[in-house]
Order: structure tokens, then C-alpha cells, then sequence
């Protein structure tokens, strides 16, 4: 391709001729994250005017807080400037008492002995600060100015040491290095897990140190607006990752898969497929434990944006039994494959199973004319059941309701035997369910009555004490309403009418009438 562009020039392009092209969708352009995988939140504070004094209350923590090359810059400052200060305030000392000219002269008497320049002095001071003495540079009893920037040379060389070594010795040991060896998954996946949808993802420990007390936390970070207009961005939402139950408490000495059940209280209840195309959301996952080898605590972070998320994906195994011990094979850690998953969310699955199934329609059409038949008799059925109560015991008063249906309203009461018919319930055995009017003659010679009825029963015998006229005339009508055999020795084959099984005093009153 080079030596084509130095013939024909830099304008020269590589056109494909092939007709069957494929032209693949446009890469989407990779959004801002919150949090970095590797776990770094990408939040700069800005314009904090007087507030950053409150840096340098806290001097210690924002020692320990720059990054390397600053901590080292600071630390070789610190110490190149102490040493100069102190050398030359051995330096001026000597300078006042009149040592730097009588440097060579045994016979005088110096504060600081064989100091008679500035090297020499910074080198006495070298010697001091770091308890080297050498011998040839001492401070002699008269100079009690010398005796005192000793002392302070001794209290400022401790805390310049405890300072800076401190702050040292704290960036160097941070866990932030051990947050290292701690792996989370490229891509998070959901799929189905005992029957429900979950959202997945998988953690490691690439050390032989275990963390203690880990424990895993989910936060979903994404922007909303309130039902009263106001606009929150990034706000955060928990995930439950088995907080109610103890799964959020992590064993973690073999690589484990941490699921979010999705369920009317998960913030994905309506995420389906092609819903988290259109999505803008990101997952922060946040891990927790104490080294053991430290004892200090531990945390690893990472997320997971809406393009990290792979549907119908489940993680492939990593554990396999050896002989003697588990083998974990990191090199299929990230891997995944597709399995068979529903496209839907659990908000329209959930809609689509309470939806009543087609081969139930007619059942319910059934039940729903069943009950407005019902509704129909216990309309018709309102006086009668006002009246009930004060009639309570007109059990065994049939016979004067036989008498007062035979003399009137045949039509009315096959009607009634129809309705009663048509239902999926028992026979009628109470006067409850018979019109008011045949009620009100039914209480009068309650005696007559309980005799005719006790004659009745005796000449019937297999028939109910306490049948009610409905039943008498849904026997009378059986023949015309179903093709059922009638048995041969019921009382109502004998007779062609049903007056003529009444008793004779009811036959001559129903002639009179």
C-alpha cells in the first residue's frame, strides 16, 4: 500500500468492488464514565476558592493522598532544606564568635571545633542529625548558644523524621495495591438463574490470602427526573445482591458470580432486550475486606455501562477438581456463552402470565352467565328473603303451598323451575324460595298442614320429607325437558295431573277457588 501511495500519490484510495458488501452499523461513540474499571472515579472539584485551606489543616492526609513523584519531590525538599537551614545557623554562630579566623589555632578554644567555613559546617551538622560522629567535630563547653541549637536540632530532626517517613511508610503500605489482585469481569450478563431473571457478574482473588469479612455492594448510577420536574443527575440506586439473605458476604477464595435477582422491587423490572439498546445507565460495583496479612482494609471498585451488559450470556466455568485440590483456570475468567433467554422484561412477562389463557375463555364466559343467573333469582328472591325471618318455621307447610300454586300462576312457576334448573346448585328445600304470597297461606293451619304433610310422606316414601313444590313440578316437567328415564314407581307417573295427589280436602278447595 505504501509503494501504490509513492506511485500515484497520497490521494491514492483502495475502493472495494464487491457488490455484496456488508456495511456494519456505526460504532457508538463510548460515553463518559463515572467510575473507570479500574475502580478511579472520574470526578475533578473545581472552583473551591477559600475552601482549600482546609488541604493544609489535614496536612498528613494530603500528604498521603498526592501521588509518588510529589510525596518524593516533598520528602528530598524537606530534608535539603532542614540541612541547609541548621548548617548555616552553625555556620553564622561561628561567624559571630570570631571561629571562622582562628580555625587553624591550637590555642583557641571554638564553639564547635574544626568548623572554620560552611562545608565544614554543613558536614557537622550531617554528622549530628544522623548520629554518625566521626570525632573530629564536637562542641565544646563555652559556647552555651551551640548547646542550645543542639537541642533544637535533636526536637526538629524527630518530627521532620516522623513526619516524612510516616507519611511514607502509610502511602507504601495503602491497600490500594492489593485492590490489584482483585479481578472482576469485563462484561456483566443476564440471564436465567432458577427460574428467574438475573443480573450477573463475576470477582476473584488472584492472591493465596484470603480477604476477611468481604462483602460486595451495587450501586446503579443514573440520571432521572422526579414527578415534580426536577432533574437529578447521577443519582444512585441500590442493587440488592443478597443483603436480606447473607450472599452479599462473600467467601472469596475461588472466583464467585454475584447475581441481582430482577423482580418488581429491582430497578431493571421493565429492562427487556431491545430496551437496553436504547438505555444510558452504569453499575458501580464496590468490594470490601480487611487483608489478612495486614489487617487493613480493602476496597476494590469497577462498573459496568449499559454496552457492558450482555444479554442471554452466562459465564463459563472455571473450577475444576484436580487430584488433591481445586484448580482455578483464569484464562476462561471473562469468558461467556449464549444461552436461551427471553427477550422480555419480568415487568411483561409477569403481565403476559396473568393474562387469562384462550382455552379458559368459554369457562369464564360459563361462570360469568352462571353468576348473572344468580343474580337474576336472588332479585326476584328479595321479598322473599325479608320474609323468611319471620316465617322461620315453615318447614313442614308444603301442602297449602301446593294448594295455593296448583289454583294460580302455573306459567310463573315453570319459569322459576327453569331458573332453578339451569343452576349448579341444590334443589330448593325451604319455603325461602317460594313467592310471598304462597308463604302467607302456607302459615295458616299449621296442624292441618303437618298432617297432610306426614300423609304425604308415608304415600311417597322415598321422596324428600320437606320437598318443596319446585321439585314436584321439575318431575312433572322431566319427561318434556330431558329424554332421562322417569322410574316406573314414582308417584307422579300415576296421575295426570298433580292435583290429584293432593289430598281431597286440598282438591276441594282449589274447585271452589
Amino acid at each position: 500500500m505504501a509503494a501504490l501511495r509513492r506511485k500515484f500519490g497520497e490521494d491514492y484510495q483502495v475502493v472495494n468492488t464487491n457488490r455484496a458488501t456488508t456495511f456494519s452499523a456505526p460504532v457508538k461513540k463510548k460515553r463518559q464514565r463515572f467510575v473507570e474499571k479500574n475502580g478511579r472515579c472520574n470526578v475533578q472539584h473545581g472552583n473551591l476558592g477559600g475552601e482549600t485551606s482546609r488541604y493544609l489543616s489535614d496536612l498528613f492526609t494530603t500528604l498521603v493522598d498526592l501521588k509518588w513523584r510529589w510525596n518524593l519531590l516533598i520528602f528530598i525538599l524537606t530534608y535539603t532544606i532542614a540541612w541547609l537551614v541548621m548548617a548555616s545557623m552553625w555556620w553564622i554562630i561561628a561567624y559571630i564568635r570570631g571561629d571562622l579566623n582562628h580555625g587553624h589555632d591550637s590555642s583557641y578554644t571554638p564553639c564547635v571545633a574544626n568548623v572554620y567555613n560552611f562545608p565544614s559546617a554543613f558536614l557537622f551538622f550531617i554528622e549530628t542529625e544522623a548520629t554518625i560522629g566521626y570525632g573530629y567535630r564536637y562542641i565544646t563547653e563555652k559556647c552555651p548558644e551551640g548547646i542550645i541549637l543542639f537541642l533544637f536540632q535533636s526536637l526538629l530532626g524527630s518530627i521532620v523524621d516522623a513526619f516524612l517517613i510516616g507519611c511514607m511508610f502509610i502511602k507504601m503500605s495503602q491497600p490500594k495495591k492489593r485492590a490489584e489482585t482483585l479481578m472482576f469481569s469485563q462484561d456483566a450478563v443476564i440471564s436465567q438463574r432458577d427460574g428467574k431473571l438475573c443480573l450477573m457478574f463475576r470477582v476473584g482473588n488472584l492472591r493465596n490470602s484470603h480477604m476477611v469479612s468481604a462483602q460486595i455492594r451495587c450501586k446503579l448510577i443514573k440520571s432521572r427526573q422526579t414527578p415534580e420536574g426536577e432533574f437529578l443527575p447521577l443519582d444512585q440506586c441500590e442493587l440488592d445482591v443478597g443483603f436480606g439473605t447473607g450472599a452479599d458476604q462473600l467467601f472469596l477464595v475461588s472466583p464467585l458470580t454475584i447475581c441481582h435477582e430482577i423482580n418488581p422491587k429491582s430497578p431493571f423490572f421493565d429492562l427487556s432486550q431491545r430496551s437496553l439498546m436504547n438505555e444510558q445507565f452504569e453499575i458501580v460495583v464496590i468490594l470490601e475486606g480487611i487483608v489478612e496479612t495486614t489487617g487493613m482494609t480493602c476496597q476494590a471498585r469497577t462498573s459496568y455501562t449499559e454496552d457492558e451488559v450482555l444479554w442471554g450470556h452466562r459465564f463459563l466455568p472455571v473450577m475444576s477438581l484436580e487430584e488433591g485440590f481445586f484448580r482455578v483456570d483464569y484464562s476462561q475468567f471473562h469468558s461467556t456463552f449464549e444461552v436461551p433467554t427471553p427477550p422480555y422484561s419480568v415487568k411483561e412477562q409477569e403481565e403476559k402470565n396473568s393474562l387469562p389463557s384462550p382455552l379458559s375463555t368459554p369457562t369464564a364466559l360459563t361462570e360469568s352467565h352462571g353468576g348473572r343467573r344468580d343474580r337474576v333469582f336472588s332479585v326476584d328472591c328479595i321479598n322473599i328473603s325479608e320474609e323468611r325471618g319471620r316465617h322461620a318455621g315453615t318447614v313442614g307447610r308444603l301442602p297449602s303451598k301446593l294448594q295455593r300454586m296448583s289454583s294460580s300462576g302455573k306459567e310463573d312457576l315453570q319459569r322459576k323451575v327453569l331458573l332453578l334448573s339451569s343452576q349448579h346448585s341444590e334443589k330448593a328445600c325451604s319455603t325461602g324460595d317460594l313467592p310471598l304470597k304462597l308463604q302467607r297461606l302456607s302459615s295458616s293451619s299449621v296442624p292441618e298442614a303437618e298432617n297432610r304433610l306426614q300423609l304425604k310422606s308415608l304415600k311417597v316414601g322415598f321422596e324428600p320429607m320437606t320437598q318443596s313444590t319446585g321439585d314436584l313440578y321439575q318431575h312433572s316437567l322431566a319427561p318434556t325437558l330431558s329424554p332421562a328415564p322417569v322410574p316406573m314407581h314414582s308417584p307422579l307417573l300415576s296421575a295426570g295431573r298433580p292435583e290429584d295427589n293432593l289430598p281431597p280436602k286440598l282438591r276441594k278447595m282449589n274447585a271452589d277457588r
